[in-house]
């Protein structure tokens, strides 16, 4: 996903393509005025998740236990899905999948 930087006059023009844009292919538009980066257009979807981004790293708590994570993925120490919920990621056990076929 490339980054596109437009004057905000084409973007005023091209407003109704640009948002369509934005929503379906997950696009990012940098707006300048006067040469200068001014404001960005995304989908509403980005903005959230950038939010929640944003949320999350603002928590030491949340952010040590990533780490903690992520040092026990390096140390080759890990859990699968169903290991930690009892389940497989289709709602099945494996023993009902094997059962199954």
């Amino acid at each position: 996903m490339a980054t596109r930087t437009l004057p905000i006059s084409d973007a005023r023009e091209q407003l109704t393509i640009l948002v369509e844009r934005v929503a379906r292919l997950r696009s990012q538009y940098i707006i300048t005025r006067k040469g200068e980066p001014n404001a960005v257009l995304m989908s509403h979807a980005e903005y959230e998740s950038w939010l929640e981004t944003l949320d999350l790293l603002q928590d030491a708590d949340e952010v040590a236990g990533i780490r903690e994570g992520l040092a026990e993925l390096q140390r080759g120490r890990s859990v699968t899905f169903e290991e930690t919920f009892g389940e497989a990621l289709n709602g099945r056990t494996a023993t009902a999948t094997a059962k199954a076929r």
